[in-house]
């Protein structure tokens, strides 16, 4: 069974660095991992930390309403397919709910536009490049 807690940036950072930046020149902390308005969700599968996703109070333009950024989502690739990050999702989403956010939006991989779709996201835009990253989508969902 996985279970979804809330945890600190500073546990969110191994696993950051470990599925999201390896070989990647690019800092595994963000900004406004320390604000106090930002959510850190973990997911524990037999008390292991295994998945991790941010959510920070970002606006963007494209979007109305009191909006957060979904920032790095990341699973161990030994427990990717279990589920992790829909539990974190559906989570965060139950949290918005109770704080009146309107829209939750993110900067998605290629490779992960499909399991956003599968949780309600839709895309924005052309598609465009991060540097050692490589091409992303921008993704939104309306809560309300």
């Amino acid at each position: 069974m996985i279970e979804i807690k809330k945890i600190s940036a500073f546990e969110t950072f191994s696993i950051r660095k470990e599925v999201l930046r390896k070989n990647i020149p690019l800092p595994f902390e963000f900004n406004g991992d320390l604000d106090a308005d930002t959510i850190h969700l973990g997911a524990f599968k037999n008390s292991k930390l295994i998945a991790v996703s941010s959510y920070m109070k970002v606006s963007n333009k494209n979007f109305k309403g009191i909006q957060y950024q979904l920032r790095g989502m990341a699973t161990l690739p030994e427990y990717q397919g279990f589920g992790a990050g829909r539990f974190m999702l559906e989570k965060a989403y139950t949290i918005f709910k109770e704080l009146n956010i309107e829209c939750l939006w993110c900067n998605a991989r290629i490779k992960a536009v499909d399991f956003y779709k599968k949780q309600g996201l839709k895309t924005f835009g052309e598609k465009f490049d991060i540097k050692h990253v490589g091409e992303h989508y921008v993704m939104y969902k309306y809560l309300n």
